[in-house]
């Protein structure tokens, strides 16, 4: 009986359209157009099949110009795959605006439901089984396929339809009988992918919720028995219910996320946080939990908006000579395991009234749950989707591998300045208990420092800042296009001529010499100049917690803030104010009081406390911040152990403080993004102190509205050059450039084709240099300080054996070592263990480790950076 009822639920899942949501129009109707016809509002339909090139095409689905007459219409249309052969989906563009679509989804199958123009979908989608291809929906990231990925179609065993489902939610929009063409283009190639896409369902069919119970756990598990799969994306689904969906690999007891997400936000494809891979052996679990609060009624697992549905979608890729398609679980094999499963599992995730996908197909249903809808959390966190970057993924800055990024910037041209520490790294010995730099036998950094990049090929217009810092920290560039940095080994700030060779203009503070009076600082991490007045604010520091202001010319004015006390910071109080950001209109100064976790803003008049911005999303810790009119941009850093918040990009109403977007990258991972630049189009500049990354986020803006109006205010134009992005090539970059990609490629590919043998010798060789260069040292050491030789060389060996063991964890940190010795390059050293001058926490021991060492203070100190 079990079994026949679970064959039922599938056999629902592929047959109902919107998986298990039905439209209260009329049942099983179905438009009778035999031909395929298409409004003449929408421009371009005509040609839905576009050549790229002799391998590829692209592929346009759209709505033939419909007008939904009454709300949450679902519709359905189909196009049969225009080739017999074999071919792969490797990108999907969609063309929708959230204003008149709620979601779509795209599926795959042999046998569409309707050989109509389009339908209602409340007869289905397909006959046959019907494979999930995309989703989209109002504040859904973009599902993005890794290189070489892609859905199998056509052929002897792929899909030759594809059916597009379109949700129209609220039809208020289309009350001037508009057609609507909306729909997604896809981007196909004949040409055979390494990797083959696939779907893994994982579905309850037994859940019993009980009326009025407050939290109900549904669970599902089997054992994964197939080749090796690699996760990417993630998509949960239930109905009004559900709180909260999370997904996990289990492998030997150690539960891993693959995602976790309340089920009324937009119900689309999500990129897993990190790549997970699924092996012969693992087990799959999913918990779904339900409250039955507002139900007088059992619920059931079933297909009406009354029932209830519990289903976690993993988009996956495999081998093409292992690749299967779909993969199904509706079982709970490991009920005990459950005991075990992550507390997060049974967290809600805070959403917003206004944000919460609605159900409302049956009014019904919809006001007797519009009370616990509203009664979920309601911090500001939830994204509003009028604003989203992405990263720009043709960009080659990211190979530019620099030494650890500290500050970023935008030229009055837009260009990126890139502020970089070269060889030298700030690490456990770089000062002392009183914040004097030990290093500067070192010398000076004998690179330029400063690089000024082309936004758009990352070449290498122009640098600067040769043998002028020691640990470079804040940059900022004023209207003059001059540049602003700190040196928290030098305990200074410059201001320097972009044009001039000739050294700074201007310089505040004194060499190598902490203090908090008027003319020291103590590590001082950024500054702002003020566009109309000149006036500079600097955030000072580490070791003092104030903002100082001077007058354009350097002389000093005053300055504000305190030492943070207690649990609960109170405003103007600052633990590391990190970065700072100018909102010249407001004629306000925005701090990213780093160790607070919190943004604070004053009146630059006044130095009166206006406001401040806190989120629960951003951790314990806010590391930098930009400001363009309307939008605050931020970055955080690495959670604490135990803590659950990712590092991660925040986009920010400034009016409201609330969060619209979040990101990260694609290509490598948020580390510790240190720096963060916004340009008024959008475009998103972060550097990464530990990765020594800069990456490009590009905003894609308010959804374009695809819908033709009548009264011709707005005209649909689909150029062929739309209909699908081509594959991406890279502008051609600098010759330097072209050499570090080389680099980084040579270090990151070494199955390339370099002998075994090679890279054996190139793995010894530093082991035997290490000893000569320590035996060098010592001796040469022991010649320079004479009668202090004893106490000087007992000192340098320890840091060096420091240096070698790592920081209590055994490891051998060879990027640090050989960074510490003056005239080496990191540049593609990626650093072997955990203890690098910016690593922030500790994940063995779970104790707290500074991102850039600051000296030990007599009470516990923050991470510094």
């Amino acid at each position: 009986m079990a079994g026949v009822r679970s064959l039922l639920l599938l056999l629902l899942v592929f047959q109902s359209g919107c998986l298990g949501f039905r439209s209260p129009l009329s049942v099983f109707k179905r438009f009778k157009e035999t031909t395929r016809s298409f409004s003449n509002e929408c421009l371009g339909n005509s040609r839905p099949v576009t050549p790229i090139d002799s391998s590829d095409f692209a592929l346009d689905i759209r709505m033939p110009g419909v007008t939904p007459k009454q709300s949450d219409t679902y519709f359905c249309m189909s196009m049969r795959l225009p080739t017999d052969e074999e071919a792969f989906v490797i990108d999907f563009k969609p063309h929708a605006s959230m204003d008149t679509v709620h979601h779509m989804l795209l599926f795959g199958c042999n046998m569409p439901s309707s050989t109509g123009s389009y339908w209602f979908c409340d007869e289905g989608t397909c006959i046959d089984k019907a494979n999930i291809l995309y989703a989209w929906a109002r504040n859904a990231p973009p599902t993005r396929l890794p290189k070489g990925v892609g859905f199998r179609v056509g052929g002897e065993t792929g899909s030759k339809y594809f059916v597009l489902q379109v949700h129209y939610g609220d039809i208020s929009a289309f009350r001037d009988d508009h057609k609507d063409c909306s729909g997604v283009s896809l981007h196909l190639t004949r040409l055979p992918q390494p990797l083959i896409a696939g779907m893994y369902l994982m579905m309850s069919v037994d859940t019993v919720i009980p009326p009025g119970e407050k939290v109900v756990n549904s669970d599902i598990s089997c054992h994964y028995n197939n080749y090796p799969m690699h996760v990417f994306a993630y998509r949960v689904h239930t109905h009004h219910l559900g709180k909260v969906v999370s997904g996990y690999r289990v492998r030997n007891g150690q539960w891993t996320l693959i995602g976790r997400q309340s089920p009324q936000l937009p119900q689309a494809f999500y990129p897993v946080e990190h790549p997970i891979d699924v092996s012969f052996g693992d087990i799959l679990a999913a918990r779904c939990v339900f409250t039955g609060e507002g139900r007088t009624e059992a619920t059931h697992i079933g297909g009406t908006s009354n029932d209830e549905m519990c289903n976690l979608y993993i988009m996956y890729y495999m081998e093409a000579k292992h690749a299967v398609s779909f993969m199904t679980c509706t079982q709970n094999v490991a009920l005990d395991m459950f005991r075990n499963i992550p507390p997060e599992a049974n967290i809600p995730i805070p959403v917003k009234s206004d944000m919460v996908m609605m159900h409302g197909h049956h009014k019904e249903t919809e006001n007797k749950d519009k009370t616990s809808l509203l009664q979920q959390p309601k911090e500001g966190e939830v994204l509003e989707q009028d604003f989203h970057v992405e990263e720009a993924l043709d960009w080659p800055g990211i190979y530019l591998l620099p030494g650890q990024v500290s500050g970023v910037a935008l030229d009055p041209k837009n260009n990126l300045v890139i502020f970089h520490r070269g060889d030298h790294v700030w690490d456990a010995n770089s000062f002392d208990s009183m914040f004097v730099y030990q290093q500067r036998g070192l010398g000076p950094i004998e690179e330029d420092t400063i690089l000024v990049i082309d936004p758009n090929n990352a070449s290498v217009l122009q640098s600067s800042g040769k043998n002028l810092f020691y640990l470079p920290h804040g940059l900022s560039v004023d209207k003059d296009g001059n540049y602003w940095v700190t040196d928290v080994a030098l305990h200074q700030v410059f201001k320097l001529d972009a044009n001039s060779k000739e050294g700074p203009v201007l310089v505040l503070g004194r060499s190598m010499q902490p203090g908090s009076d008027q003319n020291h600082f103590c590590q001082p991490t950024d500054v702002a100049v003020d566009p109309d007045t000149g006036t500079i604010y600097v955030s000072d520091g580490y070791c003092n917690s104030r903002i100082v202001q001077f007058s354009p010319s350097g002389k000093f004015i005053t300055q504000w803030g305190e030492e943070t006390s207690g649990s609960s910071p109170k405003p103007g109080q600052f633990s590391i104010p990190h970065s700072l950001a100018l909102v010249p209109h407001l004629g306000q100064l925005c701090v990213a009081d780093r160790e607070n976790g919190r943004i604070q803003c004053f009146r630059m008049d006044t130095k009166e406390f206006v406001r401040e911005i806190k989120h629960a999303a951003f951790g314990r810790n806010v590391f930098a911040i930009s400001y363009i009119p309307g939008l605050l941009f931020a970055v955080n850093g690495k959670p604490y152990f135990g803590d659950q918040e990712a590092v991660q990009g925040f986009v920010m109403n400034f009016s409201s403080g609330d969060i619209i977007d979040i990101f990260k990258p694609v290509r490598k991972h948020f580390d510790m993004p240190h720096d963060i630049a916004a340009s008024e189009d959008g475009t998103v500049y972060v550097g990464d102190a530990h990765t020594n990354t800069v990456w490009k986020f590009t905003s894609t803006g308010k959804m374009e509205h695809r819908s033709v109006k009548k009264a011709g205010i707005e005209v649909q134009e689909i150029k062929e050059s739309e209909a699908v992005e081509t594959k991406m090539e890279n502008t051609p970059a600098s010759s330097e450039l072209q050499k570090m990609q080389e680099k980084q490629k040579l270090i990151k590919e070494p199955d390339s084709g370099v002998p075994v043998v090679l890279l054996t010798t190139l793995l010894v060789i530093p082991v035997v240099v290490l000893l000569a260069i320590a035996i060098f040292i010592r001796w040469k050491k022991s010649r320079a300080f004479g009668a202090d030789s004893d106490h000087k060389l007992e000192s340098s060996s320890g840091r060096m054996l420091g240096k070698l063991r790592g920081k209590g964890s055994g490891g051998l940190n060879l990027g640090n070592f050989f960074a510490s010795r003056k005239g080496y390059s990191r540049k593609g050293f990626d650093r072997l263990s955990t203890e690098g001058s910016d690593q922030e926490k500790e994940e063995d021991d779970g104790s707290e480790s500074e991102e850039e060492y600051s000296a030990p203070l007599p009470a516990a100190a923050p991470s510094s950076s």
